[in-house]
């Protein structure tokens, strides 16, 4: 049997974009998807905690994140001109690197499975070394995000129960976070994966349309 990754919440809380986003307990968030690239994330109970929203500009991807009354927690904007897919996450809307909170990147180029670095914009360790990653099926909903280089998890996706009414249920997903862990941070790691997993669809859909016109 396979060694399981140790499930021990963090020793200490993990606040990243923002302590009022951490809760002492643990809960799920659901996560619905559309194909405009729009996540609407709520508890449990279906009530509305956020909304990724795209806000693409002629040069840059981006999505911002926003609270219940639409107004901005982060902005995420993809890097350009970069080998590695990578994303940078700002205060508010902003998009000035003094607003900059952390930045993501993918350690190789070309991958099946999702594998996603992530590195606080203050970190004083060495570069070299991730303060958080994401690894996993994003296909199959299974991705978990831990601390660095450690086993302790601090958000896992699972697939959403479809309904008895229902065979599947495609467009939605929850998460589990621990105790005190920034939430609000967690959401806008999912939003950044899954605005990049949707790009390579999209990149994807392209290339086999053009081999079909020049073979």
């Amino acid at each position: 049997m396979m060694a399981q990754p140790s499930y021990a919440p963090s020793p200490y809380p993990v606040s990243v974009i923002g302590s009022q986003f951490i809760a002492p307990y643990p809960f799920e968030v659901i996560i619905v998807t559309n194909s405009s690239g729009d996540l609407l994330i709520t508890d449990i109970n279906h009530k509305i905690l956020f909304k990724v929203k795209p806000c693409n500009t002629s040069t840059h991807e981006q999505r911002v994140l926003l609270d219940a009354d639409d107004i901005p927690i982060v902005m995420m904007r993809e890097k350009t001109w970069t080998a590695h897919s990578g994303w940078k996450v700002f205060k508010g809307d902003s998009n000035a690197d003094s607003e900059m909170i952390f930045s993501t990147k993918t350690p190789k180029v070309i991958q099946s499975k999702t594998n996603v670095h992530v590195f606080l914009a203050n970190k004083t360790s060495s570069k070299d070394f991730c303060d958080f990653k994401i690894t996993g099926s994003w296909s199959k909903r299974s991705c978990s995000i831990y601390i660095g280089e450690s086993s302790t998890i601090i958000a896992q996706m699972h697939k959403m129960e479809p309904p008895r009414s229902f065979r599947f249920v495609k467009d939605k997903f929850m998460v589990k976070i621990y105790p005190y862990v920034d939430y609000a941070f967690v959401v806008t790691l999912i939003g950044i994966v899954e605005a990049m997993k949707s790009s390579d669809a999209a990149e994807n859909d392209l290339d086999e349309v053009i081999g079909t016109i020049f073979p």
